[in-house]
């Protein structure tokens, strides 16, 4: 066994908080490998986890083990910008492989629209067993989960699965009768009016954020925790004799900053930076949610050991292609700004770490990278033609170390706001209601604080031609 392998291997077994549940035999029957060539598939997909915080980051305290040690194996992107900060969008530009202007779901306000293709389609009609579970929010617009979470996952290319409302929309939708198959879980435990009433009481005593007390849930009802053993469960199910593809959308580290009472207790001695200008919270109360928040981080980290050590137990480790990244990230207070929505790299910049077959080996690369590119990698490595009216590319020259980047520029938006980013420097177009111009050089200022539009004017011309 290769060294770095059985380290991986060992960091996952040894460092996982979780321990999975016992597997009945019917699900040890499928447990045999793929007789495939094409790899299986696990894509982890957490909501709102912003670029820099993972345990890569020096002066960033937070615990991510497991995904230093997935790293260690393969390629971390530390600048993997996504298409649009906005849950819906950012998915739909993921499962279409087409950028924000194209994707059909301009903001949360909008379904994706079932006649576009999905990336998850063609695996599934290429022979791939496609599977998923957790937030998937392609119907943001439309409380249409399900009790089952079935809602429209087969429409959307999907063979299994459970798709659940995100946090505040599962409250909004289910706290009367549920309509996710989460709520109706809860419901089904009688844990609904204690769920309900915890996030009332967080509306009124400081909001999204600055609400840091711990969830009164058990553990197992605790959403992210409920998303991770679907998955283990959809994973153990997999049928014998074909490859797999498996998402897992977790409903954190998106607000509010609700955490069990195991998770509260995991951050209180550590001190964080604090937010780059910002005036809401006092001191502490910032710190306590940089706690909460990476312990969220951590919480999700932990299962991403346990669902290594499941592909472990299945003997699918070495023909499984992981990937984790998020749909977009969360400013945490920085430029007194919270959540997503926003040009600046603590919102529209993600973790985008890869590792499987054929993927080199313990490399960062700090080109710039769009998340867009998961779909036509993911196809790449699936033996598939990448459709010819796709944005996505395929990142698989560089994770097999023939080349440094695949694109020298990426691009992202929201709805009027357009943003192209170099590598070096960041052209934001129509921000904010006065459709300001903003121009960053991130080398010198990456913290994105002086806007030099006015003094490169050249520069903002040459960067406005690649927006389009």
């Amino acid at each position: 066994m290769p060294a770095n392998r059985r380290q991986f291997i060992q960091t996952a077994g040894a460092l996982s908080l979780g321990v999975a549940p016992p597997i009945s035999t019917a699900a040890q029957s499928h447990s045999t490998g793929s007789s495939s060539a094409a790899p299986n598939v696990l894509l982890l997909f957490p909501d709102q986890h912003r670029y820099d915080w993972i345990g890569a980051t020096p002066n960033v305290p937070v615990r991510t083990p497991h995904l230093d040690a997935l790293a260690a194996r393969g390629v971390r992107f530390q600048n993997a910008v996504c298409p649009s900060p906005l849950c819906a969008p950012s998915r739909a530009c993921l499962a279409s492989g087409k950028e924000y202007p194209r994707c059909g779901t301009p903001n949360n306000g909008a379904d994706y629209p079932l006649e576009q293709t999905t990336f998850y389609q063609l695996l599934r009609e290429s022979g791939y067993f496609v599977a998923g579970c957790g937030k998937f929010d392609l119907h943001k617009a439309s409380p249409i989960w399900g009790l089952d979470g079935r809602g429209r996952l087969l429409e959307w290319g999907f063979d299994d699965g459970i798709d659940n409302a995100g946090k505040w929309d599962a409250i909004r939708t289910g706290s009367e009768a549920p309509h996710d198959p989460y709520m109706a879980y809860l419901h089904d435990q009688g844990l609904v009016d204690l769920h309900v009433g915890d996030f009332t009481r967080r509306r009124n005593e400081g909001g999204s954020y600055g609400a840091t007390f711990p969830t009164p849930l058990p553990e197992p009802a605790y959403c992210d925790n409920w998303i991770a053993e679907n998955g283990l469960n959809l994973l153990r199910r997999m049928p014998s004799g074909k490859p797999w593809f498996l998402q897992v959308n977790y409903a954190g580290p998106h607000d509010p900053v609700d955490v069990t009472n195991r998770m509260h207790d995991w951050y209180r001695e550590a001190n964080f930076p604090p937010p780059v200008h910002n005036t809401k919270f006092d001191e502490e109360t910032h710190q306590n949610i940089r706690r909460n928040y990476s312990a969220m981080v951590e919480n999700i980290d932990r299962w991403t050991g346990t669902f290594i050590q499941e592909l472990e137990r299945r003997g699918e480790l070495d023909n499984t292609l992981i990937l984790y990244s998020s749909d977009h990230g969360e400013m945490l207070g920085d430029h007194d700004l919270w959540a997503k929505t926003q040009p600046f790299h603590p919102s529209a910049c993600v973790p985008l770490v890869i590792a499987g077959p054929g993927v080199s080996g313990d490399r960062v690369v700090s080109n710039p990278s769009a998340t867009l590119d998961i779909a036509a990698t993911i196809l790449d490595y699936a033996g598939l033609e990448i459709p010819a009216d796709m944005d996505s590319r395929s990142l698989k020259p560089v994770l097999r170390g023939d080349a440094d980047s695949v694109r020298d520029h990426v691009l992202s938006g929201l709805n009027p706001w357009r943003m192209v980013f170099d590598g070096r420097y960041k052209l934001v177009l129509n921000y904010g209601k006065s459709k300001e111009t903003l121009l960053f050089d991130l080398l010198n200022d990456p913290q994105e604080l002086e806007n030099r539009a006015k003094d490169d004017p050249r520069r903002v011309k040459e960067l406005s031609g690649l927006i389009g």
